[in-house]
């Protein structure tokens, strides 16, 4: 019976938990509350890393299981190794979260754990999911330190640092060239820029020395109400692992799909309808399904008279905002009307419509008709013929462009040269 689950519950593990699990433990909470990169944390920091030191030693451990933190002599403290080498037992040399800063020489700050480059997925979403939201899954594969070496790649003390170029994993070379001499750094080929040696017999059967093993990672994205367009998710240390190396983050860039009926404008929402003529000038419903798949009802008023291209609101039925879902833009509605086809109906009943529609508004024609001297003719409106405006809007181009070029332009026939004598 365990007397103390403290420090267990500070590693977050149970009292039955392995050496494995306390280092996975450990490693993932380290990442998260090292002062680096959690400047408020620092007292949480050093309170995983002396939870760890007492629950991975053997001795200690089961003292306190035991006796709790009264039998430890001492040890409950925050004494005991320094957090910060506890840290580089599992990420490398150095005490800086990302290679810079912190105390102690400059080569110390060097050898500490770089940050890990960022992985960016773009995840394409629709205007219906930024509308109602979605959590959508997204695989990938990421190398973490291989657990069977902790990250070392190989049985204890079987990697050594190389000599040739004491681990930095570049050396400088002189050459000379007459009488000038040129330093240049290179590779180390001693270990091949690794900075460190391992003996292929002493190598980690599991990772053949690579440190690192990949695995597949299953993240849960959860795109919330009103997000939009080139928004991203953050998923911090998600990225690949390695010695030496603080994992970057995984960044999902949301991409929204073209729709087929909805245009968004910031927090408003526009759609274009079609509706009758008799409906534009007489009134009457008027039915669109919305992105949350709702039936609205919009209704025309008699008399109202809805010209094409005219635009009306509805308020409050534009997109949500992000973080205030209930708070929402509005919905414009652009109209087109859909006019009867030529020869709809008889001129009788055309006539019908004489007393009922506006008068026609025939503008200054009878003062024009009765002014001295002034002739009229009679044209015809036809229809189109779109082969033929296209074929005279290409000569008039090419007109313009030999006009322009100086040249002359001669019609779309062949031209006319003349022999010389």
């Amino acid at each position: 019976m365990v007397k103390d689950t403290k420090f267990y519950d500070i590693l977050e593990v149970s009292p039955a938990a392995t050496d494995a699990d306390l280092k996975k433990a450990y490693r993932k909470l380290a990442l998260q509350y090292h002062p680096d990169k959690n400047p408020g944390a620092g007292d949480k920091f050093k309170e995983i890393s002396h939870a760890y030191e007492v629950l991975s030693d053997s001795q200690k451990r089961e003292t306190y299981d035991r006796f709790g933190e009264e039998g430890l002599n001492g040890d409950s403290g925050m004494g005991g190794l320094n957090p910060e080498d506890i840290f580089a037992q599992f990420f490398g040399g150095g005490s800086s979260f990302f290679g810079g800063g912190g105390g102690g020489d400059r080569a110390s700050r060097n050898t500490g754990p770089r940050r890990g480059k960022d992985v960016h997925h773009v995840v394409k979403v629709s205007l219906e999911e930024f509308y109602t939201g979605k959590t959508t899954k997204l695989a990938l594969r990421k190398n973490i330190l291989c657990e069977k070496c902790d990250g070392k790649g190989g049985k204890e003390g079987a990697v050594r640092t190389c000599h040739t170029c004491k681990g930095r994993g570049r050396v400088t070379i002189v050459r000379q060239s007459g009488i000038m001499i040129q330093q240049m750094e290179t590779m180390c080929q001693e270990c091949h820029g690794e900075g460190e040696i391992i003996n292929q017999k002493d190598k980690c059967k599991f990772c053949n020395g690579k440190k690192v093993t990949e695995e597949k990672k299953v993240l849960e994205v959860f795109i919330e109400k009103g997000m939009k367009h080139g928004q991203e998710i953050r998923f911090q240390g998600e990225g690949d692992q390695g010695p030496k190396i603080i994992p970057g983050d995984v960044i999902i860039l949301l991409e929204e799909k073209e729709h087929p009926r909805f245009q968004r404008k910031g927090s408003d929402l526009y759609y274009k309808a079609e509706i009758d003529l008799v409906t534009a000038l007489a009134g009457g419903p008027l039915y669109l399904q919305h992105l949350d798949h709702r039936m609205l009802h919009v209704q025309i008023l008699p008399g109202e008279v809805i010209s094409p291209g005219m635009v009306k609101q509805v308020t409050g039925e534009g997109m949500p905002q992000h973080k205030r879902p209930y708070d929402k833009g509005q919905l414009f509605i652009e109209f087109t009307v859909a006019f009867p086809r030529p020869n709809w109906t008889t001129p009788d009943q055309i006539a019908l419509l004489e007393p009922i529609l506006p008068k026609r508004e025939r503008g200054l024609l009878p003062t024009l008709l009765g002014s001295a001297g002034l002739h009229v003719d009679d044209v015809i409106l036809t229809d189109v013929d779109p082969h033929q405006k296209a074929q005279r809007e290409r000569q008039a181009r090419m007109q313009e462009e030999q006009e322009d070029s100086g040249g002359h332009y001669h019609g779309a026939g062949p031209g006319v040269q003349c022999a010389q004598q």
